[in-house]
C-alpha cells in the first residue's frame, strides 16, 4: 500500500498543503500516520479523490471524439518556419508542446493568447515511477 505525505498530495493535486489539511480536517480525505508520525493519505484514496475532483475538459471543439486526454489551455508561444511550427501551450500546470505544419497553425489561428485544446491520442505512453524498486 502506497502512502502519500500531505505536501506530496498537495503537489500532485495542484493545491497548497493547507488545502489538503483542511480536506483532512473536514473529512473529505482520511489521513493516517507514517512510522515517523507524519500525516499520510493512502494512495488509492488520494487517487479516488483526484478522480472525483477532476472536471471534464470543456468541449471547445464542438465535435465528438474518441480521445479521452483533452487539455484545455492557452497558447503561450509559436515558433514557425516556412514548413513547420512549434506550438507551446500552458494547460493548468502542464506545458504541452506540439509540432505541426505552419499551414495548420495559420488555419487554426494559433497565436500567443489563443485558447485551444490539446488532444492526445496515443498507444505509446511511457509511465515512470520514482525511487528504487525491488
Amino acid at each position: 500500500m502506497t502512502n502519500v505525505r500531505i505536501k506530496d498530495a498537495a503537489m500532485l493535486l495542484g493545491v497548497s498543503d493547507d488545502t489538503v489539511r483542511r480536506w483532512v480536517d473536514q473529512g473529505a480525505l482520511s489521513a493516517g500516520k507514517d512510522e515517523a508520525g507524519r500525516k499520510v493519505i493512502e494512495g488509492s484514496e488520494l487517487a479516488a479523490f483526484a478522480r472525483a475532483q477532476a472536471a471534464a475538459a470543456p468541449d471547445l471543439l464542438g465535435v465528438g471524439s474518441s480521445a479521452r486526454n483533452r487539455l484545455v489551455g492557452l497558447v503561450t508561444r509559436v515558433v514557425s518556419d516556412t514548413v513547420m511550427s512549434q506550438v507551446e501551450m500552458q494547460c493548468g500546470p502542464h506545458r504541452i508542446v506540439s509540432l505541426m505544419s505552419t499551414e495548420a497553425v495559420e488555419e487554426l489561428g494559433l497565436v500567443p493568447g489563443s485558447i485551444s485544446v490539446a488532444v492526445v491520442k496515443s498507444t505509446n505512453v511511457i509511465v515512470e515511477t520514482p525511487g528504487e524498486h525491488t
